[in-house]
């Protein structure tokens, strides 16, 4: 059963019957954590790198940010029963898509502000799949820990 993670939100569950999928990554990273001993899986699709450009917004919608939603995945899934000790981490996006010129960079910002949190936080990537210049649709399958990426009609798994 396919739970949709929209732009700027997360999902996290202990149903081993759930998928957790997001749609067209391009800038916009996903995060994907699962605990191979509860069967906990969360998934976060952010948009912005920091939420000091729009507080209220922060406020309103965590996961919009990397700072906000990053440790709002983690904490939910912590109240699941998964351990930090134990996550599987896998990230996916970071393109630059319609900014040829590289003007805005949001991809690579997002990035740099995941592994800034990730380095003060202890939290190894497992697997990723970020830059370039295409979109991707990520999915995390809760039962055993699955993560793939379908790209320009091609699936993957990482």
């Amino acid at each position: 059963m396919d739970q949709i993670v929209d732009i700027a939100d997360m999902q996290v569950t202990d149903d081993p019957r759930s998928t957790l999928v997001t749609y067209s990554l391009g800038s916009c990273i996903g995060v994907a954590i699962w605990d191979p001993k509860v069967h906990v899986g969360g998934m976060l699709h952010y948009m912005l790198p920091e939420s000091s450009l729009s507080p209220d917004k922060a406020k309103a919608k965590p996961a919009m940010f990397a700072d906000t939603g990053i440790p709002a995945l983690f904490r939910a899934t912590y109240a699941l029963g998964a351990g930090k000790k134990g996550l599987i981490v896998k990230i996916a996006g970071g393109s630059q898509l319609l900014d040829d010129n590289g003007t805005f960079n949001i991809g690579k910002r997002n990035y740099i502000m995941l592994r800034k949190i990730f380095w003060k936080n202890g939290v190894l990537i497992e697997a990723e799949d970020v830059g370039g210049s295409l979109s991707r649709t990520v999915r995390l399958d809760v039962s055993n820990g699955r993560f793939t990426i379908k790209s320009r009609g091609r699936e993957v798994e990482l």
